[in-house]
């Protein structure tokens, strides 16, 4: 296993890095070419606004508002949750964007979507078709808007078929698995592997999920989970989160890393590897 995950990542690593920012520019690319030809008579408001925002490129970094530091290790005042006025706003400055979350059935993919989407409030999801619901969440970022799409695979053995539909136009996939299971964790090699055969671009990041019980486990069980974690991070050339619904942590974060990785955006938050603590890796 140690060493189909070596020859997984010596493969893709090099070609992700170039893919992932050949897709993200073409799909905005395309958002501004389509709004050319309304806006090329006097180049209006709304276009520079998004030609100046919403480009994932360095000179994104360089038009948002400069970061506040260290607010919870996160990306401050660059990201902010919920557009209380999209209502009265053109869509001339959203940009929609597509993530999926794989893993087993009943690692708490659902619970983790409806905490970091509503909170404590009811959440409203759609579903796609048998085994895929997705649900969205707007953040305000810099002067435009982007919509995060978010396809959960519900991750029944016969939803793998729907990996494809899942994983396809996602800019970044969440390797989920129970920290209180390990066939969960070692079903990751597998759920990576049939992403990448429809989605070489995407970011990936493993998520460990119920922390709160993990935290619970003999203290050596946690550390052959963690290592074993860690080293098919490693190989995946994904971060890693340890996280929980119940108790709201690293959920916000690991968005916010995902945000932060497709417009260049400082991270802050530091690796966290000690044992009994919700380990951040990368």
């Amino acid at each position: 296993m140690a060493q189909s995950c070596v020859k997984i990542a010596r493969t893709n690593n090099l070609r992700n890095l170039v893919n992932r920012r050949v897709l993200i520019l073409r799909r905005f690319t395309r958002i501004l070419l389509s709004r050319i030809v309304p806006c090329a008579p006097g180049k209006s408001q709304s276009y520079l606004l998004l030609s100046r925002a919403a480009t994932p490129s360095p000179s994104v970094s360089r038009s948002l508002p400069p970061p506040v530091p260290h607010v919870d290790g996160e990306v401050a005042r660059r990201t902010s949750v919920h557009d209380h006025d999209s209502s009265n706003r053109s869509d001339s400055d959203l940009v929609s964007l597509k993530i999926s979350l794989l893993g087993d059935p009943e690692i708490g993919k659902t619970c983790f979507l409806a905490k970091y989407v509503g909170g404590e409030k009811q959440v409203e999801m759609r579903e796609l078709e048998k085994g895929i619901h997705c649900t969205d969440k707007t953040l305000s970022m810099g002067g435009a808007r982007i919509s995060y799409s978010i396809w959960e695979l519900q991750g029944a053995e016969k939803s793998r078929d729907l990996v494809p539909t899942a994983c396809k136009d996602s800019v970044a996939i969440l390797f989920m698995f129970d920290l209180t299971s390990r066939c969960t964790l070692n079903n990751v090699i597998s759920w990576y592997q049939q992403a990448r055969k429809s989605n070489q671009t995407a970011i990936p990041v493993m998520v460990g999920t119920k922390f709160d019980e993990f935290i619970q486990l003999p203290i050596d069980l946690q550390w052959t989970i963690a290592s074993q974690a860690r080293t098919y991070a490693k190989a995946l050339n994904a971060t890693l989160f340890f996280s929980s619904a119940s108790y709201n942590i690293n959920v916000n974060k690991i968005f916010k890393f995902v945000t932060a990785k497709l417009f260049d955006l400082p991270w802050t938050v530091e690796r966290n590897l000690t044992i009994g603590e919700p380990i951040i890796d990368y």
